[in-house]
C-alpha cells in the first residue's frame, strides 16, 4: 500500500494532528472567556466608579489626610510647621484630654443606648399586636426619624428653659421643685441623653418594628396553642427570632453615641464644668476653635480605634448570643 492510499500517513491528519487541533479549540475558548471576564470586569469597575470616587474624595483621602496631620504640629492659621512624631498621641495622654472626652462619652453611651434599646423594644411590642389605632401610634413613634439633629435640639432647649419650659411646668403641677436641665453639672448629661433617647426612637422603633414582622405568626400560634402566655412568648420566640435586629442596632447604637455631636453643640457647648464635654467635641474645640489640626486629628483617630475595637468586641462575644435561624 503506498502512502497516498494510506490516509493516516497524509501530513496534517491522524492522532496528532486531531489533538493539535482540539489544544486550539480549548486555548480558543480560554482566550474568549477570559476577554469576557475582562469586559465584565471592566464594566463593573465603570459602573463603581462614581462610587469610589466618591469614598476616595470624603473618606479615604481625609483618612489619610488624618494620619499625616497626626504626625506634625500646626501653627495658628492651620498649616503644616513640624513634623512631631508620636508627640500629638503622647500629649493626649499625659494631659488627660484622651481619658476624660471617653469617660463622659462612655457615661453618654451608657445612659443613652439601653434606655432607648429598651424603650423601642416596648413600644414595638405593643404596637406589633392588632390594637384599635394602631397605624396612629406607629406613625407617632416613627416621627422623631424625620427631625434633624438641629431642629430637635432648638425644640428640646426650649422644653429645658429653666422658667418658661414645659418639663418645669409640668414638674410644678406635681409640686416637684424646677430642674436646672442644662446649667446643673448633675442633670447636664442625663438632660441630653434624654433627648438623645427621643431623637433615636424613631430610627430604634422602625428597625425593631421591621424585625418582628418578619417573624412568621405560625410560630406564635403554635405556642398559643401550647399554652404559652404573652411574657414567655416574648421571651422563648420574639427575643431569640428578634436577636439579630437587636445585634444590629446595638452596634449602630453605640457608634452613633460615640460619634455625637450636634445636640451637645447646642444645648451645652460642652458645659458645665465639662460635664457633656464629650471625645467628638474635644475634635471640634482643638481643630476648629484652636487650630490645633495635628492634636485633633490624633484624637479623630484615637476614636477611630476605639470604635472599632468596641465593634470587634461585639462581633467577637455579643454574636455568640444571636440565632440567625
Amino acid at each position: 500500500m503506498s502512502e497516498l492510499d494510506n490516509p493516516l500517513s497524509l501530513p496534517g491528519s491522524g492522532p496528532s494532528a486531531a489533538l493539535t487541533g482540539s489544544k486550539t479549540r480549548v486555548a480558543g475558548r480560554t482566550a474568549s472567556i477570559k476577554r469576557q471576564k475582562l469586559r465584565e470586569n471592566t464594566l463593573a469597575y465603570a459602573f463603581l466608579a462614581p462610587s469610589l470616587l466618591l469614598f476616595g474624595v470624603f473618606l479615604f483621602y481625609p483618612l489619610l489626610k488624618s494620619v499625616y496631620l497626626s504626625l506634625h504640629s500646626t501653627d495658628p492659621t492651620g498649616r503644616v510647621a513640624a513634623f512631631v512624631g508620636m508627640d500629638n498621641f503622647a500629649g493626649l495622654f499625659s494631659s488627660g484630654l484622651f481619658v476624660n472626652g471617653m469617660k463622659v462619652t462612655a457615661l453618654f453611651a451608657l445612659l443613652t443606648v439601653p434606655a432607648g434599646m429598651l424603650l423601642a423594644l416596648a413600644l414595638a411590642a405593643l404596637t406589633h399586636s392588632r390594637l384599635p389605632g394602631k397605624r396612629l401610634f406607629q406613625f407617632a413613634f416613627s416621627l422623631p426619624l424625620v427631625l434633624s439633629v438641629g431642629s430637635a435640639a432648638v425644640i428640646w432647649k426650649f422644653l429645658f428653659h429653666p422658667t418658661l419650659g414645659m418639663l418645669n411646668y409640668l414638674l410644678g403641677l406635681a409640686g416637684v421643685s424646677p430642674v436646672q436641665w442644662l446649667v446643673s453639672p448633675d442633670w447636664a448629661l442625663v438632660s441630653i441623653a434624654l433627648m438623645t433617647v427621643w431623637m433615636n426612637l424613631g430610627f430604634n422603633y422602625i428597625i425593631l418594628s421591621s424585625g418582628m414582622q418578619g417573624i412568621p405568626d405560625e410560630l406564635y400560634e403554635s405556642a398559643t396553642i401550647d399554652g404559652a402566655g404573652p411574657i414567655g412568648v416574648f421571651r422563648k420566640i420574639t427575643l431569640p427570632l428578634l436577636s439579630p435586629t437587636l445585634f444590629f442596632l446595638l452596634v449602630v447604637s453605640i457608634i452613633s453615641a460615640f460619634q455625637s455631636f450636634g445636640q451637645i453643640n447646642i444645648l451645652t457647648m460642652g458645659g458645665p464644668m465639662n460635664r457633656t464635654n464629650v471625645f467628638v467635641y474635644t475634635i471640634y474645640q482643638e481643630a476648629f476653635v484652636n487650630f490645633r489640626f495635628g492634636t485633633g486629628s490624633a484624637q479623630a483617630l484615637l476614636l477611630f480605634l476605639v470604635i472599632m475595637l468596641l465593634t470587634l468586641i461585639q462581633f467577637k462575644w455579643v454574636e455568640r448570643k444571636v440565632h440567625y435561624q
